[in-house]
């Protein structure tokens, strides 16, 4: 699948948008839209989570999002990883992002590479900023 923009919105898997909580948390969050890829180069890219931190209150919350991105290498073959990335929202923040870097090596950047799809496997939170630690040793 050949990109034609630098950015392209890609699909969540199915249930994925309400999150998962952490069985601790009383909390959760969601994604405020499907995940948001940017395209640096041949095989560089950003893939951008708006997350919805509202029920968070004043403490915040902090955790991980698991996501699974696909991609096509220049001779047809597709690829995929899972992938972890942290977030934290600040006290009465009501939203926040998170932005995880993906470089994918083909042939030394000979050829260009097209994420296909990033899919959410589960999203965690726990209460308050400072629990960040903990959730990641969690996982």
């Amino acid at each position: 699948m050949k990109t034609i923009s630098l950015m392209a919105m890609m699909t969540l898997s199915a249930g994925a948008g309400a999150g998962t909580a952490a069985p601790a948390s009383k909390h959760s969050v969601s994604l405020t839209q499907d995940p948001l890829v940017m395209r640096l180069n041949k095989d560089e890219f950003r893939i951008a989570f708006g997350i919805n931190g509202e029920r968070c209150g004043a403490n915040g919350c902090s955790g991980m999002i698991q996501y699974r991105v696909e991609w096509k290498t220049a001779d047809g073959a597709t690829r995929s990883e899972i992938k972890r990335v942290s977030y934290t929202v600040p006290p009465r923040a009501r939203r926040t992002i998170a932005v995880d870097r993906q470089y994918f090596d083909t042939a030394e950047g000979q050829h260009t590479t097209d994420v296909v799809k990033v899919s959410i496997a589960a999203i965690t939170c726990l209460d308050g900023a400072d629990e960040r630690t903990r959730e990641i040793q969690h996982l």
